[in-house]
């Protein structure tokens, strides 16, 4: 007796089941959304331009020929870029709005619908011929491993001064970081050059890498970018050496944790030393430094060991044992950062490029950020972005730099406990 009811259970279920696969069937013959999408029945259209590959300056078309209608239609590169485009009201008719990729290959999807409901299906693919005139990247710095203040360069073959055009490169330059740097972005310095940098330093240790995908994309009228090839950058400690001339003294700080503090000498009235920030642009053990090189009308022409540069103009950090009695108590260089002989080596030993160099509390003015070495961190967060073609106007503006003393987006720097240095950093010296 207890099987019996189970019996009639699975029986019940089977004639339901076999019930709805019936339904099912039949409301499928009246549903042309479950038919098979049939061969559409479209023309895909382009401008030729030689050996049957389409031009790239001419836009795509598709049209249905058939009296059915566009319900969708995507154009890839193989790279997988995507090509915007424009239905007709109708439905009739599709039409790129953007330029296509030079040297590209490309496949077009389209799907149609007909009077009945009945979706149809069309793939085809072409060619775009190769571009004439190429738009090249070149990165820097050179690969290798740079101080957490070393802001990445791009310098294009070609100047590019459309706004468009400049959107489109800009938009094909890409920086990544690991560990992940904040937000950063490319600024114009002119027709032909772009520096990025972070909202703040880059952090310490990472592996910075850069690409290009300009390749096959249409900058100006017949302008069209070239393959290029990538960097990869690394950083170290984050090395701060804050120099105040105000109280003669340097503080030289690793990652936070201070190491030395040096007494120093900087500019003497009339020859101030900037302020701001700066990084470390090349390192040299002996420079024979001539105040006619740099147009400086009081007479100077020194041997001079241990020489760190900031400026391309002449500052540096270096040795300068005829003014140790001067040092820690007045400022009487033309410019420079003088220290002891023992302390400057020392100082020389434990940077690398890319290394930061503030100056605080000097009468100077504030270090340009662009024209002589790398002054990009006095620019404010806002004024950086400002030099985007993505988010500003794309340079070409010289933006006003802070006044002396008021600082810039980077976390203030505190004068913490000593620890020994992770990582000295040496470099080999340069000639001069």
């Amino acid at each position: 007796m207890g099987h019996r009811p189970r019996r009639l259970t699975v029986l019940r279920c089977a004639l339901l089941l076999a019930s709805l696969a019936a339904g099912l069937s039949a409301c499928n013959d009246g549903n042309p959304l479950a038919d098979s999408p049939y061969d559409a029945h479209v023309a895909v259209a382009y401008g030729t331009a030689g050996g049957g590959k389409a031009d790239p300056n001419k836009p795509l078309r598709v049209s249905a020929e058939d009296g059915s209608r566009i319900t969708d239609v995507t154009a890839t590169d193989s790279n997988g870029r995507y090509i915007r485009g424009e239905l007709s009201a109708d439905g009739r008719k599709w039409h790129s709005t953007a330029a296509l990729a030079a040297g590209a290959h490309y496949t077009v999807r389209v799907s149609t619908e007909d009077s009945d409901g009945h979706p149809g299906r069309k793939v085809a693919t072409f060619d775009t011929t190769p571009a004439g005139a190429g738009l090249h990247v070149t990165f820097g710095p050179e690969a290798g491993t740079y101080g957490v203040g070393q802001p990445v360069t791009a310098t294009l073959s070609v100047p590019v001064k459309d706004p468009a055009g400049r959107a489109a490169v800009e938009s094909s330059l890409h920086v990544s970081s690991v560990p992940q740097a904040a937000q950063g972005s490319w600024y114009w310095v002119d027709d032909r050059t772009l520096h990025y940098r972070p909202r703040v330093y880059w952090p310490t240790h990472a592996t910075i890498t850069v690409t290009s995908s300009l390749q096959g994309v249409r900058v100006g009228n017949s302008l069209y970018g070239g393959s290029d090839k990538p960097l990869t950058l690394h950083t170290g400690d984050r090395i701060e050496a804050i120099t105040d001339a105000g109280s003669h003294e340097m503080t030289f700080k690793d990652d936070g944790k201070v190491l030395k503090t040096f007494p120093i000498t900087t500019g003497k009235p009339g020859y101030d030393t900037r302020n701001g920030i700066k990084v470390v642009l090349e390192k040299a053990q002996f420079v024979q430094m001539k105040s006619s090189t740099v147009g400086i009308s009081d007479f100077y022409d020194l041997p001079v060991y241990w020489a760190t540069r900031v400026t391309w103009s002449g500052e540096y950090v270096h040795a300068a044992p005829w003014s140790e009695g001067s040092q820690g108590y007045a400022n009487v260089s033309h410019g420079c950062t003088g220290m002891s002989t023992e302390n400057a080596e020392w100082f020389f030993d434990h940077v690398r490029r890319g290394d930061i160099v503030q100056v605080i509390n000097s009468d100077g003015a504030t270090m340009s950020p662009f024209d002589n070495g790398f002054g990009d961190w006095n620019l404010s967060w806002d004024q950086w972005r400002k030099g985007s073609a993505l988010t500003g106007g794309g340079g070409g503006v010289t933006p006003k730099l802070p006044t002396p003393g008021s600082g810039t987006d980077q976390p203030p720097t505190r004068i913490t406990e000593d620890h020994p240095p992770s990582d000295p950093a040496r470099l080999r010296p340069e000639a001069a």
